[in-house]
């Protein structure tokens, strides 16, 4: 599947939005991204696995990635790195967003040796904290991370951040690369696209 037809087929079963969605933070935003309903798409969901195994792979020229596991930020995030862990033969670890009082108390889900190197996945990224907050529990652990692999970069500081703190980011898709595959199918109008990026240069 090429990146026009992933796009399309993501804005198709609702995965990217337009209106006015009320973030976390508090803010109104014109686009909203939901990929936790990549899940009820099993056909898409292999589809998303098998262009982010290209680009783990190093298909195309690009350098491939190299790791001993992945490690998958819940929640959304979970079912692609079980479908690309299928994909890729791989094994797959997951942080805990918390850590419960009770049975193991385990931070990190599935098995692992203090030493590997992890190739951290997530669905997207925008300023990079969860991300930061993963890799913290990860690296406790004595894992090492240096490449972080998103589905789409929302291009909002995110991949500075990383870099920053000596990780590199890697993205399968990019904000406005979407907008405008989305604007050139038709599938929404070049006003729309236009409001998104404003304030996607805007927003925090």
């Amino acid at each position: 599947m090429n990146v026009q037809s992933l796009v399309l087929d993501l804005h198709r079963i609702g995965c990217i939005q337009f209106g006015r969605f009320r973030l976390k933070s508090g803010l109104i935003s014109p686009i909203y991204l939901d990929l936790r309903l990549l899940i009820s798409e099993p056909r898409l969901l292999q589809a998303v696995a098998d262009a982010l195994a290209g680009l783990i792979r190093g298909d195309e020229g690009r350098p491939a990635l190299t790791f001993d596991r992945l490690a998958a930020i819940p929640y959304a995030a979970l079912p692609i790195g079980v479908a690309l862990a299928l994909t890729l033969d791989r094994p797959l670890i997951y942080p805990r967003r918390e850590t419960k009082p009770y049975g193991t108390e385990r931070p990190i889900e599935g098995h692992f040796q203090a030493g590997e190197r992890v190739l951290l996945l997530d669905d997207l990224i925008t300023q990079g904290e969860s991300k930061l907050e993963a890799i913290a529990t990860l690296e406790r652990a004595g894992l090492v991370v240096e490449d972080v692999v998103v589905l789409v970069d929302r291009e909002q500081g995110g991949k500075a951040t990383l870099a920053q703190r000596g990780y590199r980011l890697h993205s399968l898709l990019r904000l406005s690369e979407m907008l405008d595959l989305l604007a050139e199918a038709g599938a929404i109008t070049p006003d729309q696209r236009d409001e998104v990026r404003r304030w996607a240069v805007r927003s925090p």
